[in-house]
């Protein structure tokens, strides 16, 4: 008996120096994941590190305050830098933990009525020493120069969205054979790799969602399709298909066909209602395009959804492809996706835009692109720790306000971020007979920091970073269609 009471000591987990709440909360879910005490010493001061405040920079020795030059040295910036390049905790474990607790939050769960954002982005990195880095195109930057690229997936909804996971792209250069090599995998590749992993991990959504540089790839298109999952997927102005002589070719030519003169003679286009989070609204037409290769009864549908028919202004039109049936059509029979009307199709698409508005800057205000390290493995746990910062913002909304707060949450102040131009519906959802719930978003955010007691600056920082987040999301207003003048 003294033997197992000794036995169970000398197992005993050694204590660590506890984050403010409710971090501590968060972190203690990944704690059986690292074996050693100073990796979850260094899961808690990464995170709190990344929760500061954007004028904080994000590096290694910004982390643990330290001078950029002669602090990288000292033995508290050391200590991070194995615990991110050296140590042997596993990022893939932990990725699946982190969807573990946003899969199971209320708050967060994803449901079949969301969509899979696909995107890339790409920093600005110097050398040539750093994994995946490379002279190539960086999509956020929009010109060609030295720096590392990620494809990444981002779930979301008219109220929540999160990303669930990424992937660095690996320019030619670095392998043997260059694109010959068996190795090499194209961002196009990665995206539909993506999807595939979020399918095995049981995420549903409703739509895989992406620009044009996915939407005009037969590769991505067919391999979303043999994962039998829907997707809308943005076109090129430009974009056209073989024809007969003097046949309707193109986008624009199916558009002017549609006999548009005025909101009063609209020809074939379709009136809509998008509604935003400030209340506003604002009129677009659509046209289903039912020529060449597509039409209701075809295995994809294009949608034209645009603000001036007549004009079609390229900030405000948009040219989708999905294979979603339409309803009442024999594929939406025989199909076993549920039917998107017109609405609903622009809708989703719509969703695209947390992208655009929001998750980029958080992605920057919790330091992405700072990290100080080269090799493979220490970027991806780089990135999945900011993942986590990012995922723990949510997990403050639905759990921090017992811990922290006095008093009811008060409605949110503008943040001066500009207003989301994403519409919200609530229809839709996935596969057939595949319904699903979720628990309602806070309506009302703390319009600043708490101030409370156990409350330290970075859970401070995450209720700021939170309500601007909030401030870009769209209404839970059904985008319908209005009544012809």
């Amino acid at each position: 008996m003294k033997a197992e009471e000794a036995w169970k000591n000398m197992t005993k987990r050694i204590e660590v120096e506890r984050a403010p709440v409710p971090l501590e909360e968060y972190v203690k879910a990944f704690d059986p994941l690292l074996g050693k005490s100073n990796q979850r010493e260094g899961l808690r001061q990464y995170l709190e590190g990344l929760l500061l405040p954007s004028e904080r920079h994000k590096t290694l020795t910004g982390l643990v305050n330290t001078e950029p030059e002669v602090g990288a040295q000292l033995p508290r910036a050391q200590k991070l830098q194995w615990f991110l390049s050296e140590s042997d905790w596993d990022e893939r474990a932990v990725q699946q933990q982190r969807l573990h607790l946003l899969v199971k939050d209320p708050l967060t769960a994803p449901t079949s009525q969301g969509v899979l954002v696909i995107d890339e982005t790409g920093d600005r990195k110097a050398g040539h020493q750093t994994a995946h880095v490379g002279r190539q195109y960086l999509a956020n930057l929009g010109k060609i120069d030295n720096g590392v690229v990620s494809v990444t997936s981002l779930w979301a909804d008219e109220r929540v969205y999160y990303p669930v996971d990424f992937e660095p792209y690996t320019p030619a250069h670095h392998f043997e054979q260059g694109k010959a090599d068996p190795q090499f995998r194209t961002k196009l590749k990665l995206a539909v790799e993506l999807v595939r992993r979020a399918v095995q991990a049981h995420i549903p959504f409703r739509a895989v969602v992406a620009d044009s540089f996915y939407g005009e790839d037969h590769g991505v298109k067919q391999g979303l399709r043999d994962l039998n999952v829907g997707y809308v997927l943005a076109l090129k102005p430009s974009h056209g298909w073989w024809h007969p002589v003097r046949a309707i070719g193109s986008l624009q030519e199916a558009a002017r066909a549609a006999r548009w003169k005025s909101p009063q003679r609209p020809g074939k286009w379709i009136k809509l209602t998008r509604t935003f989070r400030d209340g506003s609204s604002q009129h677009w037409w659509a046209l289903e395009v039912v020529t060449g290769p597509y039409g209701p009864d075809k295995p994809e549908r294009v949608v034209i959804a645009t603000t001036d028919p007549l004009t079609l202004p390229d900030l405000t039109t948009f040219y989708l492809v999905t294979n979603l049936p339409a309803p009442g059509s024999q594929r939406a029979q025989a199909s076993e996706l549920v039917a998107a009307s017109l609405e609903e199709v622009v809708h989703l698409y719509g969703l695209r835009m947390w992208v655009e508005q929001g998750y980029k800057q958080v992605k920057h205000a919790l330091g992405w692109s700072q990290y100080q390290v080269r090799s493979d493995k220490a970027i991806r746990r780089h990135w999945q720790l900011v993942c986590c910062a990012f995922s723990f913002c949510w997990y403050h909304a639905s759990h921090g306000a017992v811990n922290t707060v006095q008093g009811p949450l008060e409605p949110s102040e503008s943040s001066g971020v500009p207003e989301s131009d994403v519409p919200a519906d609530g229809a839709g959802t996935g596969k057939k007979n595949q319904g699903g719930t979720r628990g309602t978003a806070p309506s009302v955010l703390a319009s600043r920091a708490a101030g409370g007691p156990k409350v330290a600056g970075a859970v401070d920082h995450a209720t700021t970073l939170l309500e601007r987040l909030v401030a870009t999301a769209p209404t839970s207003c059904a985008a319908t269609p209005a009544r012809l003048a």
